[in-house]
């Protein structure tokens, strides 16, 4: 009596090609992806009639609480430091731009319940570091 041979053991899948599907997927996305500094904190902004968005050089936050925030190349600072990182950044961004020519616009996100003798601080000591150009960001009604 003759019997089949038996079948030869199964290979396992080859995972490799798909690894490399993979690994080249995760590169494309992280090639075409822009990465951004989160706000140092959440502001809820006033209300305002005009639906067209501010832009800027530069942002400055305001909370709540009256404190300010702002981010860099370093990342998010708060407080003083938050201000101090912002003339430096200002004093950098006039070195290579004629700023006396250009002066640069500052976004301030000024949380809507932050109190009017912060703000006004606020705008004081934007005035002394050289801003004059600032805008404050709100939202359409």
């Amino acid at each position: 009596m003759r019997l089949p041979d038996p079948a030869p053991p199964r290979r396992p899948e080859a995972l490799l090609p798909m690894i490399d599907v993979v690994f080249f997927l995760i590169v494309f996305f992280m090639m075409v992806s822009t990465f951004a500094a989160p706000e140092p904190f959440a502001v809820d902004a006033p209300q305002s009639d005009t639906p067209d968005p501010a832009s800027g050089e530069f942002g400055l936050w305001l909370s709540a609480t009256g404190v300010t925030g702002f981010v860099g190349p370093t990342g998010a600072v708060q407080g003083d430091a938050a201000l101090a990182a912002l003339a430096q950044a200002r004093d950098a961004h006039c070195a290579d731009v004629n700023c006396a020519a250009q002066p640069p616009v500052l976004l301030l996100h000024a949380d809507a319940a932050a109190p009017g003798g912060s703000l006004a601080s606020v705008l004081a000591r934007l005035g002394q570091a050289g801003f004059a150009n600032v805008t404050l960001v709100t939202v359409a009604e």
